[in-house]
């Protein structure tokens, strides 16, 4: 029923979605990193706590299983990028540890350490983690240091099929300003879609006004970055792959994937305009307070155009600088047929997921948070 092809240019597609939903979704780190900055008062910080506290599984879960569908469908870049740049990972990850702990433990009796150093563990984790995901993601376009040797599978002294180049282990990519420049515009964009949010979320007219005043000095940034970064990326090579599957340097290849694939570069300016659309309505229009669906809608849409430009059109989406032979493209790095066949009748439940998500989310925001009903509850972080 489904060619191979298709199933491979599916997948990618699916990791394009969810690495966008991850994205969004982060607008918890975000809302966390506003725990100081835009709360005054012990309430304001209680507020912005479980304003963010009640949506924190949601982003986990997308995380969790955006590794898990990268790992079943992509399984060399799992084994290559995961086993072989671990320290980004293990950071990212021990960021969310930090996170969960944070929640849990920060109103529990016998908590010696206090709330504000659970909050600034909040503040880590919401700055931390974009940061680190962003810088991580820029590497799908600037390339790492590791040499693939599928042949090693069949060695019974040491089957490591990829090895890593260098100690750093995946740090070394912040030598990168490119890297960096994506990682910064990531925690940027988290603290906009986090301000966002609780502009809609909370009701509480002090907050709020703080809230739209960090926008403003999370948003410059954010647009600063963002656009260095496409146009750096625009203007250098890129890592293209004939059709032999062998991998050269193209000058301007991101550019010209966006010129050759119409709907992709659809996607891309109607995600940058709906993003632009809800930070600039809400700072002009004191009274707009939905501006986190039109920035959140915007964000899904540009992230997965910038997935579909690393991973389409003839593309390596996990290029290694040191041997281009051995980077990675959704054709030699994909699982076999079958197993991306079952997987494919497994993802029509994705919807439904989907639809049980948007009610809850609706059940939990039906009223907006507000220092009367945190006074009036113990169910709170």
């Amino acid at each position: 029923m489904f060619e191979y092809t298709f199933l491979q240019q599916y997948w990618w597609f699916i990791v394009s979605l969810l690495g966008g939903l991850l994205v969004f979704l982060m607008f918890v780190q975000g809302g966390n990193a506003m725990i100081f900055p835009a709360g005054k008062t012990e309430m304001q910080r209680q507020m912005i706590v479980n304003s963010t506290g009640r949506k924190w599984e949601f982003t986990f879960t997308t995380l969790v299983t955006f590794g898990g569908a990268f790992f079943a469908s992509f399984p060399l870049f799992y084994s290559t990028s995961f086993g072989g740049a671990f320290w980004v990972w293990v950071l990212i990850l021990i960021t969310f540890v930090f996170q969960a702990v944070s929640y849990e433990f920060q109103t529990k009796a016998g908590n010696i350490l206090g709330k504000n150093a659970f909050r600034i563990f909040l503040t880590v984790n919401g700055c931390l983690a974009p940061l680190l995901i962003g810088t991580a993601v820029g590497t799908f376009f600037t390339g790492s240091d590791f040499v693939v040797n599928k042949n090693a599978v069949g060695d019974s002294l040491a089957p490591v099929i990829s090895v890593w180049g260098n100690g750093w282990h995946g740090l070394e990519a912040i030598a990168d300003l490119r890297n960096v420049l994506l990682g910064l515009a990531v925690m940027c964009l988290a603290a906009v879609l986090g301000s966002l949010y609780m502009i809609n979320n909370i009701e509480d007219d002090a907050l709020v006004a703080n809230l739209r005043k960090a926008l403003l000095w999370a948003a410059v940034p954010f647009v600063v970055c963002f656009m260095a970064f496409m146009v750096w990326i625009f203007l250098s090579e890129g890592y293209a792959v004939d059709g032999d599957g062998v991998v050269f340097m193209e000058k301007y290849k991101y550019w010209h994937n966006l010129v050759q694939m119409p709907v992709v570069a659809v996607l891309f300016a109607a995600g940058v305009l709906c993003v632009l659309y809800g930070i600039v309505r809400t700072l002009v229009c004191k009274t707009f307070r939905r501006g986190i669906w039109w920035t959140g809608a915007g964000t899904v849409l540009a992230v997965m155009a910038l997935f579909m430009l690393a991973g389409y059109g003839g593309t390596a989406y996990y290029p290694s600088y040191s041997d281009l032979q051995s980077s990675l493209t959704i054709v030699n790095s994909c699982s076999s047929e079958f197993t991306l066949r079952v997987m494919t009748y497994v993802s029509f439940i994705i919807p439904f997921v989907l639809a049980y998500i948007a009610y809850a989310w609706w059940k939990m925001d039906r009223r907006r948070i507000s220092s009367d009903e945190l006074e009036g509850t113990q169910d709170k972080y």
